[in-house]
Parts: structure tokens; C-alpha cells; sequence
């Protein structure tokens, strides 16, 4: 069965294949542009790039919900315990976790992480190889050299990149970052859900690579042997 690869707005993306669904941080419940509602939502595992609320909010109910397992930084699956979900694997940049679906690689990403004013560890991009497929999202962040080695390392088939500016990269420099990367397929994530972090996506032109612009809903789909 294909690998199905949905986007849910802001940097919110679930990875299925009808065995398993990982949905990546989750933000629907006061996320202006997000389809479907968080109690709608099923998946049985949830990884998280940084605590802050437009990647975390909806992660405790959610997790609860759908009894899922947990991938994240240390100090964000310490907070999810102390909630009562401590179904959690925690990690930090360089660590890799084997799962029932492939694995998820913690890398590093340059921005902070907080939530309700509680410090929630180091920041983080994620690879996650699931069923054969490999997809990069980046998380929030600057760009940065060891993109490229990310790419050698990894060899990402999809490279998620923040392309809103003010917060993280801006589209300019998100396609360097997905050039460095050399993933033969590119979606711009995390703008134009607030007027912040509007830009012209057009300007996410990588040279070489697919880009893939998608609208909350959408889907693609990855053959994997």
C-alpha cells in the first residue's frame, strides 16, 4: 500500500499507510486555515519538533484520544507525564528511535521551545523513514549548513521546509535550504496562516526540485517497495 502524506496547515502533516498513521505537530483547534477539527483526528502516533502552540497545542488531547505513542524532546514528553499521557518516547538532536512503522531521527533546528511559558527543551527537525519512505520536516529554523549533510546522511524522498520569514526562514532562503537538502520533492509549510507569516510562495523556488505546494487537505502519495 502507498505511503499517503496529508497536510493539515501551519507545519501539521499526518503520514499513513493503513497500518499506521503519524500525525507531526498537530495545531487544528485554533489554527485559522485547518479542515477538520482535533477530536476528528486519528492516529496512532504523534512526533513533535518544539513545544510551541501552533505545533503542541492539541497534542495532550489528541494522545489521549487516540491512546498514540508519543515521539519528542525529553522535557516535552516529561510535561505530557505530568498531564497524565505517558505513553512517550523522548529523544534529542542526533538521537534516532526505531518504531513499528521505520524510524524517527531527531536532528537539529535552530529557533526555541516553549509552552505556557514552560521551557520545553531543545528545538528539533525530524526524519522520519516510514515504510520504506523518508520525509524531512524541518521544524522551525534558520537555515543552516548541516542541511546538507542531512541530505547526504538521510536521503529524504520529501523535505518539509518553513518558508514564513520573521519566525524561521523566509522563502529565499528556505529554497537554498532545499537545494542543500537535494530531496527530489519540496513543500513550503508554516505561512500565511496569520498575516506575520505571509509571503509569496512563489519565491520558494528551489532550482532542481519538485515543489510541492499544498493547501490544507491535500495529499500525495509515495510507491514504496
Amino acid at each position: 500500500m502507498p505511503t499517503k502524506l496529508t497536510f493539515h496547515g501551519q507545519s501539521a502533516f499526518t503520514i499513513e499507510n493503513g497500518t499506521h498513521s503519524l500525525l507531526i505537530d498537530p495545531f487544528f483547534t485554533d489554527n485559522p486555515v485547518a479542515k477538520i477539527a482535533a477530536a476528528d483526528v486519528k492516529c496512532t502516533h504523534i512526533a513533535i519538533t518544539h513545544g510551541h502552540f501552533d505545533h503542541f497545542a492539541d497534542c495532550e488531547g489528541i494522545a489521549k484520544a487516540n491512546d498514540a505513542t508519543v515521539f519528542a524532546a525529553y522535557e516535552i514528553c516529561d510535561y505530557l507525564g505530568e498531564q497524565g499521557h505517558d505513553k512517550c518516547e523522548p529523544g534529542n538532536p542526533g538521537g534516532r528511535i526505531e518504531t513499528e512503522f521505520g524510524a524517527i531521527s531527531f536532528t537539529q533546528a535552530f529557533h526555541s521551545s516553549s509552552f505556557n511559558g514552560k521551557y520545553m527543551g531543545m528545538p528539533c527537525g525530524l526524519v522520519v523513514e516510514f515504510d520504506g519512505a523518508v520525509f524531512y520536516h524541518a521544524g522551525d529554523t534558520a537555515l543552516f549548513s548541516d542541511m546538507e549533510l542531512i541530505g547526504e546522511i538521510y536521503k529524504p524522498d520529501i523535505a518539509m521546509l518553513p518558508i514564513g520569514d520573521r519566525f524561521t526562514m523566509g522563502p529565499e532562503m528556505a529554497a537554498v535550504a532545499a537545494e542543500m537538502i537535494g530531496a527530489p520533492s519540496a513543500i513550503p509549510m508554516h505561512y500565511n496562516t496569520w498575516p506575520p507569516i505571509e509571503v509569496d510562495v512563489t519565491k520558494f523556488s528551489p532550482e532542481g526540485i519538485d515543489v510541492l505546494v499544498m493547501e490544507p487537505g491535500d495529499a500525495v502519495e509515495l510507491e514504496t517497495e
